[in-house]
């Protein structure tokens, strides 16, 4: 029988901004299905490996494949299998939550129902009309959690998923960005223990160079820790 291919593999992935170096020869693999968790310093690369993988970036060097397309060549077929979680919620501030998701519907083709059933899922419904820039970040980071799901994607790239979420928010989104979606999924937090707890594999970075790679059943909290210190 054949060896399932990697949804990622990276091989000696660098990406520099002018003579700095953002990443420097990182390399690993991940399983479909799997979930790799990414911890670092704030400037340790973390945001420009997720950028790389969501095609957004282009690498300097080193080789990239995720979902068996070739990056940056193949781009223009994966992106719409990916689901991006940054930051920034990538939401327009002056439309409302159904208005946001009703254009990146058209975008992937998606019907609208999904977007209703999503709103309720997470609680929104009743504030489905409302303007982003009323709603509090928790609220909005509910918005860009169902905007980063809505076409069902296969690969989940998620920054700090839980950011600015109460515990009855965090188990309401859970089944749309945990484990349960059945994503391959990238997820980089600081909250070491939620992050090693959501993890099969893990990649630590410092100052763009990849300094640890363990999977989730090898490693410790005060290993990680570490990374920060």
């Amino acid at each position: 029988m054949t060896e399932a291919a990697p949804a990622i593999a990276l091989d000696g992935l660098e990406r520099r901004y002018g003579e700095r170096a953002a990443l420097a020869g990182v390399s690993l693999e991940l399983p479909a299905g799997a979930t790799l968790a990414v911890f670092g310093a704030n400037g340790a690369g973390k945001t420009t490996l997720l950028r790389i993988l969501a095609t957004l970036l282009r690498p300097h060097a080193g080789h990239a494949r995720v979902l068996g397309g070739s990056l940056p060549r193949d781009g223009w077929k994966v992106r719409g299998r990916i689901g991006l979680l940054a930051h920034d919620p990538l939401l327009y501030r002056e439309l409302s939550p159904r208005e946001n998701l009703r254009f990146h519907a058209r975008l992937h083709g998606v019907p609208t129902a999904r977007i209703e059933t999503l709103l309720e899922l997470v609680g929104l419904a009743g504030r489905g009309d409302d303007p982003v820039r009323t709603l509090s970040r928790g609220l909005a980071q509910r918005v860009a959690i169902c905007r980063a799901v809505l076409h069902e994607p296969d690969l989940l790239l998620l920054d700090e998923p839980y950011a600015n979420l109460d515990p009855a928010a965090v188990e309401a989104v859970s089944p749309l960005v945990g484990r349960a979606s059945g994503c391959t999924r990238v997820i980089i937090s600081h909250d070491i223990e939620a992050g090693l707890g959501e993890a099969d594999l893990v990649l630590g970075l410092r100052d763009g160079r990849q300094v640890l790679r363990q999977v989730r059943s090898a490693i410790d909290t005060a290993t990680v820790r570490e990374l920060y210190g």
